[in-house]
């Protein structure tokens, strides 16, 4: 809605000099509320006009007053249409505080993205985890840590940032940070929201992204093959610690949770199915996407063996799992022991189910998907990529069928 604007020049005839002259007033009315500015000129009642509200006659002096209230109502509008370009909505606080030179506080970066970590620290377990969390601490530090590498300074003002800030920061993550390429584009994705909520607030007139342009790099998947999942399975530890994260690897193996998914599992969530079977029914933490997973006979075994379990009747907990950095440590141990060539962790649990698990064994890529909570099936999609096996076999089916439907003519001509 378009803001209704009126100036008018008066005499404030409560101020009159030592010399019995009166200081002329500008008033300024935006949708119904007025502030006054002296415009600094004092005249004789007599010479004023309150119809015009200009000086009387054509002296040197009225030509002067009036050419100068001319230019203070200009300014009113020039002050309009700087707020127009600007797409801030004119407010009678918004027009006051451009046209008296208010508008333009200082803003910084570094206050804003800490009460960008705070507001997420507060809403931990609600909509963010913890990992979120760690993740934006991570690019403050490293925010912080640029700006006095590249400019020896502690803050700058949001406005000074520009796209030369932007390809700077990520030369000085690609290299005096030494991080590998799509943890670089993570931490600008990062820093691009901090932007986004300056840019929200009509805090920046430009968006210093325009132009920047990055891409995340596809990775190979790391994933156990069906043999070395069987080595794991028949390989006896000897110790009841290897033998538990054994088994709640497997456990993610045979379902494709992620470990913080695992975690959180109760008993509650294993219930009856569309198909009169047992099912796995959560929420994914990470994406708040539902999981709805059938229990393979494997996954019941483990969900058996530790029905009791102390830990985990304690805890309410379907499964007694351990930290996250006490797996992947323990798994380290149980890949050596098993002569698996590979850095083992407990994500590549879930890489193992989209792919030899399911994909392998034929079971649809929407199905996969699905099971997984992913949101989009481009996703899931990077998993059926890497089944080189899964290509040979489909292949197999339509080389044996081809062989014998068509004979190429192979005489020599």
């Amino acid at each position: 809605m378009k803001a209704k604007i009126k100036v008018l020049f008066y005499l404030r005839k409560s101020k009159v000099n030592a010399i019995g002259r009166m200081p002329i007033f500008q008033r300024i009315t935006v949708n119904g509320q007025r502030f006054d500015i002296s415009t600094g000129h004092y005249v004789d009642e007599v010479k004023w006009s309150s119809e015009t509200s200009r000086m009387k006659g054509n002296s040197e002096e009225a030509h002067t007053v009036n050419s100068q209230l001319e230019l203070f109502k200009a300014n009113v509008y020039e002050t309009e249409k700087r707020l127009y370009m600007k797409e801030v909505e004119i407010t009678f606080e918004s027009f006051k505080q451009e046209h008296l030179g208010k508008s333009e506080r200082t803003r910084t970066l570094i206050p804003i993205f800490i009460d960008h970590n705070n507001k997420i620290k507060a809403l931990i377990g609600k909509e963010y985890a913890p990992g979120t969390l760690e993740r934006y601490e991570t690019s403050l530090k490293h925010t912080k840590d640029f700006l006095m590498w590249k400019y020896n300074i502690t803050d700058i003002d949001i406005l000074k940032i520009d796209h030369a800030f932007i390809t700077d920061y990520e030369f000085y993550l690609r290299t005096v940070r030494d991080c590998a390429n799509n943890t670089a584009v993570k931490y600008i994705k990062n820093f691009n929201k901090i932007i986004k909520i300056c840019l929200a607030n009509h805090w920046m007139d430009k968006n210093p992204f325009a132009n920047y342009k990055s891409k995340v790099k596809e990775v190979d998947r790391v994933y156990l093959s069906e043999e070395e999942i069987q080595e794991i399975i028949n390989k006896d530890f000897g110790t009841d610690r290897l033998s538990l994260v054994r088994d709640i690897f497997l456990f993610s193996c045979f379902t494709g949770l992620a470990y913080i998914d695992v975690k959180n599992l109760t008993k509650s969530h294993v219930s009856i199915g569309i198909d009169g079977e047992k099912w796995i029914f959560t929420h994914r933490q990470k994406t708040e996407s539902a999981s709805k997973i059938p229990i393979l006979p494997v996954t019941q075994m483990i969900i058996d063996k530790y029905e009791n379990h102390p830990q985990a009747l304690n805890q309410d907990r379907l499964l007694p799992i351990l930290s996250n950095q006490k797996m992947n440590a323990y798994l380290k141990e149980i890949a050596a022991v098993c002569n698996i060539n590979k850095e083992l962790t407990f994500h590549i649990a879930r890489h193992t189910f989209a792919t030899t698990v399911t994909l392998t064994n034929g079971v649809s890529i929407e199905s996969v998907s699905k099971m997984l909570g992913h949101k989009n099936l481009r996703t899931t999609q990077h998993y059926a990529k890497v089944l080189d096996k899964k290509v040979s076999e489909d292949m197999k089916i339509l080389k044996d069928k081809f062989s014998s439907s068509f004979k190429l003519n192979t005489k020599e001509v």
